[in-house]
C-alpha cells in the first residue's frame, strides 16, 4: 500500500532484494539523496557527501518519474512555502516506527510537538518518548515525514539525524514559532 500526503502507511516490503533508483538534488541544507522503488518514494536523506551505493533510474520508469515529482514538491517547499506533500511513500520500518512517522503527518507546517506529546498521541504509556525518539531517528523520509518538527520537552532543539543547524534551518524556513 501506497502512502500519500503522509497519512496512510505503506505495506512493509517482504522478499526479494529491493531495486532501488536513487537521485541526488541540491537544497539549501545540502544535497539531499531520494530513492525510489517503482512507484514509491522509499527515502529522502542528507548525504553529507556520501556516495550513494545505489543506481540512477532509467528514462522512462515509475522511479523516474516518482524521484522527479518529490525532487519538484522539495523545491516548491524550499522556494515556494509549500506546507504539504503529495507524494507515493512507504518508507520500510517496524510496525512500531511506521507508527511513529506517520504521526508527523499532523504536525502542522509552522509548528512543534515534544517527543512527549507524540507518544501521547499515539496512545504510547508514560516513559514513551525515548522510544519515539528512537524511532524518529530511523526516519527515512526526512522533510516529507518532518521529524525536524519535533523538539525536546523543554521546546530545545535536540534529537535530529540531519543535525541540529539542519533542524533550525528547517524550522525557520517553516516561520516556526519556537524560533
Amino acid at each position: 500500500m501506497e502512502q500519500r500526503a503522509a497519512r496512510t502507511p505503506g505495506a512493509p516490503t517482504q522478499g526479494a532484494a529491493p531495486s532501488l533508483r536513487w537521485r541526488v538534488v541540491a537544497s539549501p541544507v545540502g544535497p539531499l539523496r531520494l530513492a525510489a522503488e517503482g512507484a514509491h518514494v522509499r527515502r529522502i536523506a542528507f548525504t553529507d557527501g556520501e556516495v550513494p551505493a545505489l543506481p540512477g533510474p532509467d528514462p522512462g520508469t515509475l522511479e523516474e518519474a516518482v524521484l522527479a515529482e518529490a525532487a519538484r514538491q522539495l523545491d516548491e517547499y524550499f522556494t515556494a512555502g509549500r506546507e504539504t506533500f503529495d507524494l507515493p511513500i512507504a518508507p520500510r520500518g517496524n510496525e512500531f516506527r511506521r507508527r511513529v512517522w506517520w504521526a508527523l503527518a499532523d504536525v502542522p507546517y509552522g509548528t512543534t510537538v515534544t517527543y512527549g506529546v507524540l507518544a501521547d498521541r499515539l496512545g504510547l504509556p508514560p516513559g514513551s518518548a525515548r522510544g519515539v525518539g528512537n524511532a524518529l531517528g530511523a526516519n527515512p523520509i526526512v522533510i516529507v515525514l518532518p521529524c525536524h518538527r519535533v523538539v525536546g520537552a523543554d521546546g530545545g532543539l535536540t534529537g535530529f539525524g540531519g543535525g541540529v543547524a539542519r533542524k533550525e534551518a528547517l524550522l525557520a524556513l517553516e516561520g516556526s514559532a519556537l524560533l
